[in-house]
């Protein structure tokens, strides 16, 4: 059964939060504002956090960069997600992932799909893994980043939940890295 085992120790992850917009800046940006309060609040340390134009390279290069540094282990984009011509994120992103996490987005959009119906199909939320790191790109409200945080990343990155979680199978996630 699906749950806390409290014999096994929390494990505090180091996670970078990036939000995409044209219009925000670190002083008026709820959606990531709601994922540094979630992520801190769970017993996690916010490793870095930043703000980019919604510009292919320039979420790219963020994102390449916290994934080259070996102290972070996740990173949380949010913003980006839809259909608009400036909505980049998922193409900017997904062509980085060395294996893809079909089952985030099928998991987001039923848990959003319970709160806003068939409005969900607007995100494209998407994860994947690179070079160890876990991204997770989430749709840029505040809504979306808690429904995202509490129903299915608050689990998965908490070392304690069963049957499995992702961070339990962090220190395998490179092994195609060091063969050879």
């Amino acid at each position: 059964m699906a749950g806390l085992d409290e014999n096994r120790a929390f494990v505090p992850l180091a996670i970078a939060v990036l939000t995409v917009s044209d219009s925000r800046s670190l002083a008026d940006d709820r959606s990531g504002d709601t994922l540094a309060e979630r992520l801190t609040g769970a017993g996690h340390r916010l490793a870095d956090r930043a703000v980019v134009t919604d510009d292919v390279e320039a979420i790219r290069a963020a994102v390449r960069r916290w994934i080259a540094d070996p102290d972070i282990d996740a990173v949380l984009t949010t913003g980006g997600t839809g259909f608009t011509g400036r909505d980049v994120t998922p193409e900017a992103l997904e062509p980085l992932f060395e294996k893809r996490m079909e089952g985030f987005s099928a998991v987001f959009h039923r848990i959003s799909f319970d709160k806003i119906g068939v409005s969900t199909i607007q995100s494209r939320a998407t994860a994947g893994v690179a070079g160890a790191t876990y991204i997770f790109v989430l749709p840029g409200s505040p809504g979306a980043c808690r429904d995202a945080w509490d129903g299915i990343l608050a689990a998965q990155l908490d070392y304690r939940h069963r049957p499995c979680n992702f961070v339990e199978i962090m220190p395998r996630l490179d092994e195609h890295l060091r063969r050879g």
